[in-house]
């Protein structure tokens, strides 16, 4: 299960700190105690799921009660009787079905809105004492007030210019409006918890917050929460205030806006996609007049964008931004932003001392992934020219706007799965602080589920829900996004995401201004945490999203391409692309010979597998010589065909999480492998992705061999490690520093077990490509772009389709290690990974015209252009470290 590395390293922390509070809460609450889970939140082992039933963690079978009013001094109770879970209840709630049920008493029903909005508890007198626990009251919200909130407009919504501002907040006593410094009373509609303020034409413009009085359970406590709006459209700067802004106001929309010409759109199958960091894309490009802001995107001259739009024009069809909408981790205003204050450029490849300046100001200067939302649905402000209004709308648009104008559609990488905090005390806490304990997912203990890194959220309650579909809309209509790459999917319903596919399926360009069919998904389909295998509903995994036109990340051929896994503890474990068997190099972790051979053998199946769209039905001779499904090749215990159809699985060989492509081979192929080498073994492993049916994904730079100094996770590393360097020089003099290798040791606190593989590679000035073999990298992957972009067999839609053009014709015991060779309609695709000329006979195909594909015969690289067709014996020869690719002539 690969996730995004920094949370994969604070989901251990958390862990860990989890067993430690399960220690601690091994021993029994003392009678009419309340516990304390290790967290400090009250424990909450009650949950109330709906307004007839609640659900008691270590109850015992008899009558209890809720009791609500201020502490020690009850105002009213719900008397509860022993009962069990309705099959409808079961369902909605599957890992609760073994704890006890109790019904509330049909004459205390009408006490529930009452109780909700007063400190709650549940209270249960055994033979061993009165027992005392919070009440989790997600569930009873939903029921009582979801399916009806569901379908209010919240936040800042314009009729004829006046606006008026809506906020969910069924648990408050009051809410009041502070807008420019006055306090504006709110009115709540008792049908759905929704309290309201209408306004005038003056008000836009003016910053507000919302002032929410409403008992706490965590802090145990009734507070008054100054909170900026959950549903804001604008910001002032560093979120300090929402503004009232209508986005479909003229003044924010740029020149051309109502007009803007998108790029055809294409099926997601076909899409070649670029994932990008905005920061990173031009804050060392000296060449743009907007360095690290959405308007680089603009700027049409730079070699950034040159370098994008000639990728585009080779059949790149989406750019996937990092996070852009309001994050927490960065000062907006660049008065407020720090730098390293070392000269790094003159510090030694392999110094320590990099990494140290970087990390004395790394939470304090611009820089971060993004991957804590504060915001959902307002751009982030430290990528415009002002943090400070709405020049972040207006140039957010701009930059969609520049990459739509050089062929490009625009992804959005989305973060519903958690926020950057909860409770009552941190500022960065929005949604907790307006209804607490509703927003996450909590276990069953009350505490908050951190399997994500963070507070995670709980898209499966309603409005949780309803604030995913109605941000992911807003950023399709408002802003003409064109695609949606789900963070950490697998922790959505399955239900969810189908909401969200079925909202922009409804929009339509007469009525909305864009075509929502047109508008790709796809996500990090990962099985883990309190929620996997399903245990509390239907996930958005690999597995379960199959035929839905939702894509996920596949890591079955990105394994077996680099080699291991990425959480290796010795980073040499070699794959098909990295010198496994073929070109060994010296790590025991890499086994025998004869071991190497079998798992290079299995690789090989799993990278055939990769190349059909990972589809689970498609059946072929694996290399034992057994005919077998994908879903019957094994990947780590699991499936490792999954796909119903192409499309269903995207293809990658590295994106932002871990090593980049090229600090992986620098791992794992021999120390004594030429930059030359390096660079022809990198084509191989984007050709793997590029070449296959459905989407394909690569990093941004990945093509000009972009290192970032064997950081494996960049997230708060600065500009140092991440940034790119499109102007090419070889002047060691120069700050750029060429593609980034040799800048430093990574930073210690994710890479500093790799130190001592890290240094001698970092030393040797001869792993440092120089500029011409950046280039024909470049050059040779934007020819396997074109083939791909070229050739309708690429695009096949259908299992069916893909089962009778797609074949591995040498596929079998006698396989040859390190070379693959597919045959797909009219074409002969030989992946030849080793450092050999190797000929490929295909016997079946002798007397058959075929040459190399036009696009190689006159491509970039000049070694590509040597492979050989031999008719009379129907034998490809291809030479090393190549992929070819032949048409019938």
């Amino acid at each position: 299960m690969p996730s995004t590395a920094h949370r994969a390293r604070r989901r251990i922390a958390a862990a860990l700190a989890l067993l430690a509070g399960a220690a601690a809460l091994a021993l029994p609450p003392q009678p009419g105690a309340q516990a304390t889970p290790s967290d400090g939140r009250p424990k909450a082992e009650a949950q109330w799921i709906d307004r007839t039933t609640v659900v008691w963690k270590g109850a015992q079978r008899t009558e209890a009660r809720l009791e609500f009013g201020a502490p020690g001094r009850a105002a009213g109770r719900i008397r509860l009787t022993p009962g069990t879970l309705t099959p409808a209840e079961r369902a909605a709630y599957p890992h609760l079905a073994g704890y006890p049920a109790f019904t509330v008493d049909p004459r205390d029903r009408a006490l529930a809105a009452t109780a909700l909005r007063q400190r709650l508890t549940a209270t249960q007198r055994t033979p061993d004492g009165q027992h005392t626990t919070g009440v989790q009251i997600p569930g009873v919200l939903d029921d009582l007030y979801g399916t009806r909130a569901q379908h209010a407009a919240l936040g800042p919504v314009f009729h004829h210019g006046v606006p008026t501002l809506s906020v969910w907040a069924p648990t408050a006593r009051t809410v009041a409006l502070e807008l420019a410094g006055r306090r504006v009373p709110m009115h709540r509609d008792e049908a759905t918890g929704v309290w309201s303020a209408r306004g005038d034409r003056n008000w836009t413009g003016k910053p507000y917050r919302y002032l929410v009085t409403v008992w706490a359970p965590d802090a145990d406590r009734t507070v008054t929460n100054a909170v900026t709006d959950p549903y804001a459209t604008a910001l002032t700067a560093d979120s300090a205030r929402s503004l009232v802004v209508d986005l479909a106001a003229r003044e924010l929309a740029p020149k051309g806006w109502a007009q803007l010409r998108k790029p055809a759109p294409v099926p997601l199958r076909r899409a070649r996609i670029q994932e990008l960091h905005i920061r990173d894309f031009s804050i060392a490009d000296p060449t743009s007049h907007h360095p690290g802001q959405y308007l680089a995107f603009t700027d049409t001259g730079s070699a950034g964008l040159r370098h994008l739009k000639a990728l585009a024009a080779a059949g790149t069809t989406h750019v996937h931004l990092l996070p852009a909408f309001d994050f927490s981790s960065v000062p907006e205003r660049r008065a407020d932003q720090r730098r390293p204050d070392c000269d790094l450029p003159a510090l030694p490849a392999d110094s320590a001392r990099q990494q140290e300046c970087v990390a004395k100001t790394a939470d304090r200067d611009g820089y971060n992934w993004g991957y804590d939302p504060l915001h959902y649905t307002v751009p982030e402000g430290s990528y415009a020219s002002d943090p400070d209004g709405t020049a972040r709308t207006v140039e957010f648009r701009r930059m969609v706007q520049g990459l739509n104008g050089i062929g490009l559609r625009t992804v959005m990488d989305v973060v519903y799965n958690h926020t950057a905090a909860a409770g009552q005390d941190d500022p960065r806490s929005v949604l907790d602080r307006i209804v607490p304990g509703y927003y996450h997912r909590l276990l069953d203990d009350g505490t908050v589920a951190t399997s994500t890194c963070c507070a995670g959220t709980a898209p499966e309650h309603t409005m949780m829900g309803k604030l995913v579909v109605d941000s992911v809309v807003t950023w399709a209509r408002q802003y003409k996004v064109d695609g949606f790459r789900f963070d950490l999917m697998g922790h959505h319903p399955k239900a969810d995401i189908l909401a969200v596919r079925k909202a922009l399926d409804a929009l339509t360009p007469a009525r909305d201004g864009v075509d929502g069919k047109s508008i790709i998904l796809y996500g990090e389909g990962w099985n883990f945490g309190e929620a996997a295998d399903d245990a509390r509903f239907v996930q958005a995994t690999q597995r379960n999203m199959a035929g839905t036109g939702i894509a996920t990340f596949s890591d079955r051929a990105r394994d077996a391409v680099r080699g291991g896994s990425p959480f290796d503890a010795d980073p040499r474990v070699q794959g098909f692309a990295s010198g496994l068997f073929t070109d060994p190099n010296s790590s025991p972790a890499n086994g025998d010979s004869h071991a190497q051979r079998t798992r290079l053998l299995h690789y090989q199946d799993l990278i055939k597998l990769g190349l059909t769209g990972n589809l689970a039905d498609y059946t072929f001779t694996d290399t034992t010589g057994r005919r077998v499904r994908g879903s019957q090749t094994d990947y780590n215990g699991a499936p490792a065909g999954y796909a119903a159809a192409p499309g269903d699985a995207l293809a990658y060989a590295d994106a932002h999480d871990n090593e980049t492509l090229y600090d992986a081979l620098a791992y794992k192929l021999p120390p004594t492998t030429s930059p030359a080498d390096r660079a022809r073994m990198q084509v191989v492993a984007l050709a793997t992705a590029a070449l296959s049916q459905g989407p394909a994904l690569s990093q941004a730079g990945t093509d000009l061999l972009r290192s970032k100094s064997l950081d494996r996770n960049s997230f708060n590393s600065g500009d140092w490690f991440n940034a790119l360097h499109w102007t090419c020089t070889d002047d060691p003099r120069d700050g750029a520093d060429g593609n980034g290798f040799g800048r430093g040791l990574p930073p210690a606190a994710d890479n500093k077990d790799k130190w001592p593989y890290a240094r001698p590679l970092l030393a040797d000035p001869a792993l440092r490509p120089d500029c011409a073999t950046r280039t024909a990298a470049s050059a040779a992957y934007r020819d396997l772009l074109r083939i791909h972009a070229s050739e309708p067999a690429f695009g096949l839609s259908t299992t069916a389709a893909v089962q009778s053009a797609l074949s591995f014709p040498l596929s079998g015991p006698d396989e040859t290690p390190g070379v693959l060779t597919m045959r797909l309609a009219d074409l002969v695709v030989v992946f030849n990974a080793t450092p050999q000329r190797q000929p490929q006979t295909v016997p079946s195909l002798a007397g058959r015209p075929y040459s190399l594909h036009p696009v190689q015969a006159h491509g970039a690289d000049r070694i590509t252009a040597t492979a050989a067709y031999d008719r009379a014996s129907g034998t490809f020869t291809v030479p090393p470290r190549t992929v070819a690719v032949f048409r019938r002539s």
